[in-house]
């Protein structure tokens, strides 16, 4: 049986029971049989993969790597994952570089098969490094089983603040923000912005994520998330209004705001 985590309650209130439990809820989840056999069959088999052909032909090892990097659902797309391994990440043309979301372009540096002679699944520190990630990433797709909405937040608390420390300039890490769709959704629900906002123009989305969050935490840069307190701001912000919509559907604002109180 797969692991299952426990989620009672709902809203802000689960939401502190997954963060006071989740450390438990993983050793749980590391101990459970399949992650242990899962876990075993990657060590012993990712320092013989020499090539992405081989990596992409072994679906139980693909699956983890992808896993691994939160793009599980390519596991049957082998030939756009081969590609992708393929074509690395040091050439400015390459596949992974032009996609969107920047998960492609961080797995693809990851193994390394198109850009060095030599690919990462030889070092010895690989196995941990990727194992680390899958273990992170697994946890969250079992308790997004039973919330997404959690699934989201654990991801953002993840990856923003390392988004928000890179050396980049500001705009450039609200550009990046807007090609991953994880993070993008969580900021764009907290910032009160509707689903339809993906449509506009590009550099609009920017200016009015910037103006937003300048009027919502004092500040337009996403390096502010790498302070705990702003992040928490965020995520509470995110778990309101993604109740909110999801009680809203059909549902006049007065009820909401009655609903929300009993809670």
């Amino acid at each position: 049986m797969s692991f299952q985590p426990v989620l009672p309650l709902g809203g802000l209130a689960g939401w502190g029971f997954l963060k006071r439990t989740m450390e438990r809820q993983q050793a749980v989840q590391q101990a459970a049989p399949v992650q242990k056999r899962d876990e075993a069959y990657f060590r012993e088999k990712i320092g013989k993969i020499d090539t992405a052909e081989q990596l992409v032909s072994d679906k139980r090892l693909l699956r983890i790597a992808l896993t691994a990097f939160g793009l599980e659902a390519d596991v049957n797309s082998k030939a756009f994952v081969q590609k992708i391994l393929e074509g690395g990440t040091l050439k400015e043309g390459s596949l992974a570089n032009k996609l969107a979301d920047k998960q492609y372009q961080k797995f693809s540096a990851a193994f390394g098969f198109g850009d060095f002679s030599v690919p990462r699944t030889k070092i010895s520190t690989f196995p941990d490094e990727i194992l680390n990630q899958f273990r992170a990433r697994s946890f969250e797709a079992a308790v997004g089983t039973q919330n997404n909405t959690y699934r989201l937040a654990l991801n953002a608390e993840r990856e923003l603040p390392i988004l928000a420390a890179r050396p980049i300039s500001d705009t450039a890490k609200w550009y990046t923000l807007l090609g991953n769709a994880p993070m993008r959704e969580v900021v764009q629900t907290a910032l009160g912005l509707p689903k339809s906002f993906a449509s506009i123009d590009l550099d609009q989305q920017v200016s009015v994520l910037q103006a937003r969050a300048e009027a919502a935490f004092g500040s337009s840069a996403i390096s502010q998330f790498t302070d705990p307190a702003k992040m928490d701001g965020l995520i509470r912000r995110f778990m309101f209004r993604a109740e909110v919509q999801e009680l809203g559907a059909g549902s006049s604002p007065a009820s909401i705001a009655l609903t929300l109180l009993r809670r």
